[in-house]
């Protein structure tokens, strides 16, 4: 269970000044004091390549050796803890990126929560990736409906992030993925395709200055991160009917080295995510293709002072993430890079996915020597992530970063400085995203949105997991009935992830599981009297489940987002209870003669169709089908 926080109180005398915004800002939750009565800590500043935290503790006096101030930040972590010893990383910058543009904004406070556990877990970089929820002043458009952050928001986090030792630091586009500003008319005028603003026009550059503009002047970090990534149809809509075909390379190298101009006009250093590079140089648009060529001229003309990204979240074997690494200096740019912490698509943080890809990219920045390394929260197709889950995802994360393996220690620091929480519940949580052996020798992964928001007369997803392996039904049931049987009661542990929400997923991803095996069966034998059970008791029960499950992921969202966003989340959860309900109307037309079948459950794929062909039928539920 979670370790409680500790109750001693230490007590700093004559603190370096370099630490006492750190000290007085995590004052505010954790017993840390510079002056009183209790147990002594002191701090010692150390020189090297390497970050270094480490504690000391002798009787009642404790010594924090520190590199840097999240170093210093880190040793305290360890010290609330109630443990000692020394933590090393080769890594110059560490941190994460927070998606707060896909339905879940953030709010002020919850972010400040965010940084003190950050700041305690050792990380000194956050990147806030916004598309378009910031106020930008004479666009009423940009983040409308949305809540987006003002001006003051920035400099309040800003200045909260920097007491901490943290640099926060902007991750916008200047490109691609601004569907949620592209859609409205205003912007016709800069829209190229649904998501990619219209390179060589005037009007773009002039609203791109001013975002560059706003987070120059909100954020003291001279730092920004101007995406541009997922490009793939840039130059083929309006740019094409104006200009005519142009190879992708130039329009993209022409607008990079524009938007660059801003930046350096406003005296900003920008990083780019780096997949378009090796995309457009490969016919199948694959972004991990180690052989591709990319021309001598795209090369020499990205800009020099431009940072690249290589982000991958996928690979689990070292050798991937080496290769790609050697590919950017090629390139002649020393990459970032940027791993996963598995927030999509996804209900509960993805243990399973996030240890199976850091692992192998930690290595690989290890042997190859790179320097900034961060780990992305993504919230696609509607942030829905009970996103306070992740918080186990970081703290596992941060301490593989520093050379600590040892999961006992990763859970009592996690426990004490997100508490009152319990890591092993949080881990039993994740099992709702469990990988399963495939008839092939393979495996295949489960996500839990796909089986939750499943329709329950189609069943795309669950069939399709079914195809993948005949006994995923009764595989799945057993995972689930071992979350229920290990999750703690109640609320009290509900100090990160919500532990009851994670509990409501797996009831309803079991009734759901129990519905749609007992109806098809029970379809298939014209079995009229178990479809009148069905009708009359199973799917009542499941719309129970679901009906919890939507005032319980209220209660998880409101918590630390802002309203806005919550309403699509409700429009599938009520989807998702009619269409139940219309189950079992279709059930009783059925058995009382009204229709000679039902037509949903007719419509299956034959034994003809590859297995490995059903992953692709899940995009169906991202197109609408199941409203995702």
């Amino acid at each position: 269970m979670g370790k409680k926080q500790m109750k001693t109180v230490w007590t700093t005398f004559d603190p370096p000044g370099e630490l006492v915004p750190l000290l007085r800002t995590l004052a505010e939750e954790y017993p840390i004091k510079e002056r009183g009565d209790g147990p002594q800590l002191k701090f010692r500043r150390i020189s090297g390549k390497e970050t270094v935290s480490a504690v000391i503790r002798s009787g009642n006096e404790a010594v924090i050796e520190y590199s840097s101030i999240s170093a210093a930040a880190r040793g305290l972590g360890t010290l609330l803890a109630g443990m000692e010893g020394e933590n090393r990383s080769p890594f110059a910058v560490f941190g994460i990126m927070l998606d707060v543009s896909r339905n879940m904004v953030m709010t002020v406070d919850h972010l400040k929560r965010w940084l003190r556990r950050l700041a305690l877990a050792g990380c000194n970089t956050l990147m806030l990736y916004c598309e378009d929820t910031y106020v930008l002043e004479g666009e009423p458009f940009f983040g409308y409906m949305r809540g987006p952050y003002s001006f003051s928001d920035i400099r309040e986090l800003d200045r909260y992030a920097r007491s901490l030792g943290i640099e926060l630091i902007g991750c916008i586009e200047t490109l691609g993925h601004l569907e949620q500003i592209l859609k409205w008319e205003q912007y016709g005028s800069i829209k190229d395709t649904r998501s990619v603003m219209l390179a060589d026009e005037d009007a773009t550059y002039a609203l791109i200055e001013k975002m560059i503009r706003f987070w120059s002047d909100a954020l003291g970090s001279r730092r920004i991160h101007i995406g541009m990534d997922e490009t793939h149809d840039l130059g083929r809509g309006a740019f094409l009917d104006r200009h005519g075909y142009e190879r992708g390379f130039d329009i993209f190298n022409r607008h990079l080295a524009k938007v660059n101009e801003i930046c350096r006009k406003y005296g900003l250093m920008p990083m780019l995510w780096s997949d378009m590079y090796f995309r457009m140089a490969n016919p199948r648009r694959e972004y991990y293709d180690s052989t591709c060529e990319i021309p001598e001229d795209v090369r020499k003309a990205i800009p020099g002072n431009a940072g690249l990204v290589y982000w991958d979240y996928y690979h689990a074997d070292a050798e991937s993430y080496e290769k790609m690494i050697r590919r950017h200096r090629e390139m002649g740019f020393e990459p970032v890079v940027a791993s996963g912490i598995w927030t999509w698509p996804t209900l509960w943080y993805d243990h399973e996915m996030t240890a199976r890809t850091i692992v192998p990219c930690l290595e690989a920045c290890r042997r190859e020597k790179v320097r900034e390394l961060f780990f992305t929260l993504w919230g696609d197709d509607g942030a829905f992530c009970n996103i306070d889950s992740a918080l186990a995802g970081i703290f596992y994360a941060a301490d593989q970063v520093f050379g600590e393996t040892d999961r006992k220690r990763t859970a009592r620091r996690f426990n004490v400085v997100c508490g009152p929480t319990d890591y092993d519940a949080h881990l039993t949580a994740a099992k709702i995203n469990a990988r399963f052996p495939s008839p092939d020798g393979g495996s295949f992964k489960v996500f839990s949105s796909y089986l939750i928001w499943d329709d329950p007369l189609l069943g795309i997803a669950l069939d399709g997991y079914s195809r993948k392996n005949p006994d995923f039904c009764r595989l799945m049931g057993e995972i689930l009935d071992e979350i229920l049987e290990n999750l703690p009661a109640g609320g009290k542990l509900n100090g990160a992830g919500d532990l009851e929400f994670a509990a409501d997923v797996a009831v309803l991803l079991k009734r759901k599981l129990e519905l749609r095996r007992s109806l098809l069966a029970a379809y298939e034998r014209k079995d009229r009297q178990a479809l009148l059970v069905i009708a009359g008791e199973t799917i009542p029960a499941t719309v129970k489940a679901a009906e919890r499950f939507d005032k319980s992921f209220r209660r998880q969202w409101m918590r630390g987002a802002k309203p806005f966003g919550l309403e699509r989340i409700q429009a599938r959860n009520a989807a998702q209870i009619s269409r139940l309900r219309e189950t079992a109307v279709r059930i009783r037309e059925y058995v009382s003669g009204q229709t000679e079948r039902i037509d949903e459950l007719e419509c299956r794929l034959g034994p003809e169709v590859p297995a490995k062909d059903c992953y692709a039928l899940y995009e169906l539920i991202s197109a609408g089908t199941c409203i995702i």
